[in-house]
């Protein structure tokens, strides 16, 4: 396939609106050429403020569209399995927000209806080929630090908004979906296998019934992962890899600015040094390596299959703090 993937976005939704579709106008293998909403007027007016060529005012509009190639899906999350498979199945190649759905079972379904019909389906986890997390990932695997024996993350924000849908279970919402995958997807991604057994710890809100904050432990064969992610404490972010030599600490892990460098820490015994990254956007680079897929037939950055795993450690986590 010759020329650059053309690509219809479903819903005028925030991370969309505001991260993705700005970065892909940047992307060297993909374009962004239609946009739609239930409302007419919310697609149009978001076409002429992102010069976006076509606006539609349903969904089965955009996907019945020929000339679109594939669909960023970032709907609300009890909406990604629905709207990705009907994609699917009007041939269209899906590049959906996390979590590609809210259990197993429903990813189950999408990688079902991803080998019916033949399109890619990917996971958009930006952080797999932002140039810090796979360096970090390269020095890991390289043994520099020793012999990884845990993860430590914090991820958190704060929002008691009851009108945002991360504060609505009826959407999916929780710090679980929103921000806790963003930690397991990470840990399985560098330890390179599932854990045996986790735990977790979960406070509810009282009004919203969301858990708004979860502390996690992941068990892996060849060792530890920690977590805490939190909708409501003070925004921060950090992760720590510790091993038998050293430590290494990335500084911005999952919101890398797109207009500053970014830093990672390593040290290995009385040796430290600090490796800086050059400005890049993750949704840029995200972009161009799912539409790289599609035009040369290789593998999505995070296939379904990953998807199904870190679904199932989701539910795992939420069945042993139940």
């Amino acid at each position: 396939m010759a020329g650059k993937i053309r690509v219809g976005v479903l819903s005028v939704a925030k991370i969309g609106t505001v991260k993705v579709i700005p970065a892909m106008k940047n992307c060297a293998r993909c374009e962004v050429t239609a946009i739609a909403s239930r409302d007419i007027g919310r697609a149009e007016a978001f076409s002429a403020l992102l010069g976006i060529p076509r606006a539609y005012g349903s969904y089965e509009e955009l996907l019945a569209d020929p000339d679109i190639d594939a669909i960023y899906n970032p709907l609300p999350n009890h909406m990604h399995v629905e709207w990705s498979i009907r994609a699917a199945e009007a041939g269209k190649h899906v590049l959906c927000e996390k979590p590609a759905g809210l259990n197993p079972g429903e990813v189950q379904q999408m990688i079902e209806a991803r080998n019916r019909t033949g399109v890619k389906i990917g996971e958009a986890f930006m952080i797999r080929t932002h140039p810090q997390w796979l360096r970090t990932r390269e020095i890991i695997r390289s043994g520099e630090i020793g012999e990884l024996r845990t993860i430590h993350c914090v991820f958190s924000f704060f929002n008691r908004d009851p009108n945002n849908i991360r504060n609505r279970p009826e959407y999916g919402g929780g710090a679980l979906m929103d921000i806790g995958c963003y930690p397991i997807q990470a840990s399985r991604w560098i330890y390179g296998t599932e854990p045996r057994r986790v735990s977790a710890r979960i406070e509810r809100d009282p009004e919203f019934g969301i858990d708004h904050t979860i502390s996690g432990l992941l068990d892996f064969p060849n060792g530890q992962a920690l977590f805490t992610t939190s909708m409501q404490m003070e925004p921060y972010q950090r992760v720590q890899f510790f091993g038998t030599k050293g430590n290494l600490e990335i500084e911005i892990p999952f919101n890398a600015p797109p207009d500053k460098e970014t830093r990672i820490f390593v040290r290995a015994g009385s040796d430290a040094r600090t490796e800086t990254f050059p400005i890049c956007d993750q949704y840029t680079i995200q972009g161009d390596a799912f539409s790289a897929a599609i035009l040369d037939g290789t593998e999505v950055p995070v296939s379904l299959e990953d998807a199904l795993g870190n679904s199932k450690v989701m539910a795992a986590l939420l069945a042993s703090a139940s």
